[in-house]
């Protein structure tokens, strides 16, 4: 396979098209901004080589007739300008018409393109080879900035138009199957949900279990403890320190768990033990409440922050129902209803959680029950989590074979 050196600027030159910045933050004031009208592509809105509408920026028709220059056609390719520059989207079918917002620059493409296929180049400008190129030669000191220049001379392998559509078609495959995955996880999130909703409020009973549900406050339920502050100059024997970072939805990150010094008094009053809840204090009014149940390898040795709770269950309380009640009440915005809110963080407070008024059952054979059937479901959605890691690791290294040659894919030859 045969593949030209050449620039991204010579392949756009040579299709008719151009490369272009977006329009100058002055063309447009926030009152330009609608509900309803013409979506404006803005660097937030940049996935991996697709363009995200979810929150996108709209016009009305008199700003989109004035920015006309910036209209997009399919097969355009979108970069953010600045900060993360390896960022790039390709144009489809159903977003013709669409503006190249400020922050952006576009690679657009014209009509002859007999010669090069403007998914592939797409492609290729997600290859290790072109983000590298991209990160070295971007301008700025504290932060990355691309320019025209730069980008047209942006490197690129181009081999024929046949071997550029079978790579094409392979790496569409790979996205197919991603897209799959996602999907099916999708999916089962819906029906976790739904199971959350029926079997966490008592409108739909296990079998075999008939006894009363009852409002308890959490405090009846288990002890509620907030955490230490931070003190990098205190004393005592360096610990593991779980903060808000490592309490993720529903599992506990360890990799970057701090080591702090602490005394064996203030060690034993904020220890965490396995089957402990571990809540976030304060966090946005999205993520506050954010829980998972403590089980790691730190065993009984590991303590936690001022801006953590922590739920320990008294014996008649299954902390894994506990876990997954939390967990609800943070999903529907129970605890940013009680939190108190200042301009930019909600503060949950041990106080607040505790003085919650919540339904439990009052069978503890119940409560683990229901948590074994929402914990399964949580099972199979990590086992579909990590399909869709493996396959996004295949795509990958998919691209990196393909796109600079190191295999190669039969294509059928041409007449000449």
């Amino acid at each position: 396979m045969h593949a030209e050196s050449t620039t991204l600027g010579e392949i756009v030159i040579q299709t008719g098209g151009v490369i272009q910045t977006g329009p100058f933050g002055s063309q447009l004031h926030a009152s330009d901004y609608k509900l309803v009208g013409t979506p404006l592509v803005m660097p937030i809105n940049l996935g991996d080589n697709e363009i995200v509408e979810k929150g996108i920026a709209r016009v009305g028709d008199w700003d989109a007739r004035q920015l006309r220059r910036h209209a997009l056609r399919e097969g355009d390719i979108i970069f953010s300008r600045r900060g993360d520059v390896g960022r790039r989207s390709i144009v489809r079918a159903g977003q013709v018409g669409w503006l190249c917002g400020t922050g952006c620059l576009a690679a657009r493409f014209g009509s002859n393109r007999a010669t090069v296929n403007p998914e592939y180049v797409a492609h290729y400008l997600g290859s290790r080879p072109a983000q590298v190129w991209l990160q070295d030669n971007a301008v700025g000191g504290t932060m990355p900035n691309l320019n025209t220049a730069i980008l047209s001379a942006l490197p690129v392998r181009l081999p024929s138009r046949a071997d550029q559509d079978a790579v094409v078609a392979a790496l569409e495959d790979a996205q197919a199957a991603i897209e799959h995955v996602k999907y099916l996880i999708a999916k089962k999130k819906e029906i976790k949900q739904a199971a959350m909703q029926q079997l966490l409020t008592g409108r739909t009973r296990l079998q075999g279990f008939e006894g009363a549900w009852e409002y308890r406050r959490v405090t009846e339920m288990g002890d509620v403890l907030a955490g230490k502050a931070l003190n990098v100059s205190g004393a005592g024997a360096l610990r593991p320190y779980l903060r808000t970072k490592n309490v993720l939805d529903g599992r506990i990150e360890l990799e970057d768990v701090l080591w702090m010094p602490m005394t064996d008094v203030e060690f034993e009053r904020f220890r965490i033990e396995i089957g402990d809840v571990l809540l976030n204090e304060g966090q946005s009014l999205e993520l506050v409440g954010r829980c998972s149940i403590y089980s790691s390898e730190f065993g009984t040795s590991c303590a936690m922050q001022n801006q953590l709770l922590r739920f320990r269950a008294y014996p008649a309380t299954s902390p894994e129902f506990a876990a997954h009640l939390f967990r609800y009440c943070q999903r529907t915005g129970a605890f940013a209803a009680i939190a108190t809110k200042t301009t930019s963080v909600a503060h949950l407070g041990s106080s607040r959680l505790s003085n919650l008024l919540l339904r439990w059952p009052a069978d503890r054979r119940e409560q683990a029950a229901i948590a074994e059937v929402l914990s399964d479901m949580d099972t199979e959605i990590s086992v579909h989590e990590i399909r869709l890691d493996k396959a996004r690791a295949l795509k990958q290294g998919m691209m990196q074979q393909l796109l600079t040659g190191r295999t190669r894919l039969p294509v059928k030859e041409s007449a000449e």
